[in-house]
């Protein structure tokens, strides 16, 4: 008597050949054709042939007449993109799944094998991360230890370390003395900590040297971002509806546009960045741009905020590994750099 075959197993062995052959290959085929529209833009994508991207496409389509008796693209005529049908999507949207799930599995085991490591860093800490590579590098080349370095934006450093698309993160948050609750999952090594500081373009007459209290920012124009550090400092001083008490004549992305707005003339009034970033770009002479000046905030508003630099990693993957995997080898580099390390005031 045979054992019996168990539901799962049972449809397994009657999968239809033409799901069968369909191929990894083939579903990546399917997504580049769905992102670019058309086989040629997606033969160039792949550093492929368009026939043979072509190829692919009436293998899947006749494939997918089989079993579900639909295509997945139609050919809308020369230079036009291609056509998905329901079908198409539902499939486009199950491989896109499948990979992610594939490859997030595959990027798990890795890291949990030490075989793969991803950094993210800000621009303005990516030194933070290169002093401490520098001390353990020659061991990771020899152990063959796949380092990754993403570049992050400050409003982005929470969601990159929840959804763990990396390791470790090194960047600035804004500290109260109440503490930021998310912090109790992560181990944290902290660099500088400091006021924030103003960078105008305002001449001396319209906003002197001195200090500017943090209750008086709501009279200075102001050229703000609308998520990230200086977004959650102002939040901390005046509520998530800051831009209403506040007077806002810009909006920017990056530190880098709101400097080339400042130094344009085309914007007057003042951006909120770092002590150092601060002092940095208002000693740059640039001819032919509006010189720049740094002002120090007072903060006299509660709750009290400061601005922290450091090395962020969730503190369950330190305990998860031993002591000799990368991640605890590169935590306690960064550890060991903020020992000799010099914070900017």
């Amino acid at each position: 008597m045979s054992d019996p075959v168990s539901p799962t197993l049972d449809a397994l062995l009657d999968c239809p050949s033409g799901l069968l052959d369909m191929t990894f290959d083939q579903l990546r085929t399917l997504l580049a054709v769905h992102e670019s529209g058309s086989a040629l833009r997606a033969a160039r994508a792949l550093g492929r042939e368009q026939s043979s991207v072509q190829k692919q496409l009436d293998t899947l389509n006749r494939n997918s007449q089989t079993l579900c008796g639909e295509v997945l693209t139609v050919r809308q005529g020369r230079g036009k993109d291609f056509l998905f049908t329901p079908t198409g999507e539902d499939t486009v949207e199950l491989a896109r799944l499948t990979f992610e799930k594939w490859l997030e599995s595959i990027h798990w085991s890795r890291r949990r094998l030490g075989r793969m490591l991803t950094v993210g860093t800000t621009e303005f800490t990516l030194p933070i991360v290169s002093r401490a590579w520098n001390r353990v590098s020659e061991e990771f080349r020899q152990r063959e230890v796949e380092f990754k370095v993403a570049h992050v934006r400050t409003k982005e450093l929470w969601s990159r370390l929840e959804t763990r698309q990396v390791d470790l993160i090194c960047g600035s948050i804004v500290s109260t003395p109440e503490g930021d609750l998310r912090l109790t999952e992560y181990e944290v090594v902290e660099y500088a900590r400091g006021q924030a500081w103003l960078l105008t373009n305002l001449l001396e007459n319209e906003l002197p040297d001195t200090p500017v209290e943090t209750s008086r920012l709501g009279g200075v124009p102001l050229v703000v971002p609308p998520a990230g550090l200086v977004a959650d400092l102002l939040i901390t001083w005046y509520g998530s509806n800051f831009r209403e008490r506040l007077n806002v004549v810009a909006d920017i992305d990056d530190v880098h546009y709101g400097l080339s707005l400042l130094r344009s003339g085309f914007v007057r009034g003042c951006m909120i960045v770092t002590g150092s970033i601060g002092r940095g770009m208002a000693a740059q002479d640039e001819p032919g741009t509006v010189p720049l000046r740094a002002i120090a905030l007072d903060d006299d508003l509660e709750p009290k905020a400061e601005l922290m630099t450091g090395a962020f990693v969730r503190r369950a993957d330190l305990e998860r590994y031993d002591a000799g995997h990368p991640l605890n080898r590169l935590w306690a580099a960064v550890k060991e750099d903020v020992r000799t390390y010099t914070p900017v005031a």
